[in-house]
């Protein structure tokens, strides 16, 4: 069961991360063809020639990450099928650590991509490490328990991920406006990943702020370990969840609920939610 105030539908996120990435997932699949021997589309790259295995593992990865990864952020899926939404999770975190690794490989043993220098050399082995650090955190998190840290930095390795679709945007305005230079292609490769952090952060500390005032929040949201938490009739819970002494998990109420029980008008609350305590269900009677 779920409680929520009235809020704009997010149905679309998921539409919205995909077509962020098409640019991108045509040019690898372009790339694919001449790499299984099919015609020349794009210009060469003897880079990957010479060493086409971390390029494949890179772009089939990556894609699969991109579109699983955005069917993630759907909360109607979340709610429908938690189930689904598990073991997807589990291959999503496969996915993740093999696009970032592949990443770091050809960063660190392929000859630099021409038209870039030492700075986006740095950026990506920085950003690619920090993707890989974000779903290893996220995936720890979700094993003690912690949803609301698992969301944040699995929302950040996404955003990480998502940058070559970024890229397409940062490094077009950035020619048109500066011209070409290594200069210009590093920061602009730069300014992708980060425009994406940017987003992420906003969207984590708006979801952390509608969390404290009430807004939007699930009641009986599975739990670590596949089960649900008891749902009440009664306020709404804090998705989030804490490990007590004997690993049980326990949820917070909202200081909303406590404030509505000590209302003056508490009794009509009572009376209409009869499955929050035994007064409840007699103060209900005529």
């Amino acid at each position: 069961m779920t409680t929520r105030e009235p809020t704009r539908s997010t149905g679309w996120v998921p539409f919205a991360l995909v077509a962020l990435i098409v640019i991108p997932a045509v040019a690898g699949s372009l790339r694919l063809v001449e790499v299984f021997g099919g015609p020349h589309l794009i210009p060469a790259n003897p880079r990957i020639s010479a060493s086409p295995a971390p390029v494949v593992v890179h772009i089939v990865c990556a894609v699969g990450y991109a579109v699983l990864g955005a069917l993630q952020f759907s909360a109607a899926l979340r709610r429908r099928r938690p189930g689904w939404h598990r073991v997807a999770g589990r291959v999503v975190v496969v996915l993740g650590l093999a696009v970032a690794f592949s990443a770091l490989w050809m960063t660190l043993f392929y000859p630099r991509q021409p038209g870039t220098g030492e700075l986006a050399y740095v950026f990506r082995l920085a950003f690619g490490s920090s993707m890989a650090a974000g779903i290893v955190l996220g995936f720890t998190a979700i094993r003690r328990g912690d949803v609301a840290r698992h969301r944040a930095w699995m929302t950040r390795a996404y955003a990480l991920a998502l940058g070559a679709g970024t890229q397409v945007f940062t490094q077009g305005i950035g020619g048109a406006v500066f011209g070409t230079g290594e200069l210009t292609t590093d920061l602009a490769l730069g300014a992708g990943w980060g425009v994406n952090l940017a987003v992420a952060e906003y969207v984590i500390r708006r979801h952390r702020g509608r969390r404290r005032n009430g807004v939007a929040v699930e009641v009986g949201a599975p739990g670590p370990g596949g089960g649900h938490p008891p749902a009440t009739g009664c306020g709404s819970r804090d998705t989030s969840t804490t490990t007590g002494p004997a690993g049980s998990v326990t949820s917070r109420w909202h200081t909303r609920a406590t404030a509505r029980r000590a209302s003056p008008d508490s009794s009509r609350t009572r009376r209409s939610c009869t499955g929050c305590s035994p007064r409840s269900a007699t103060s209900a009677s005529p």
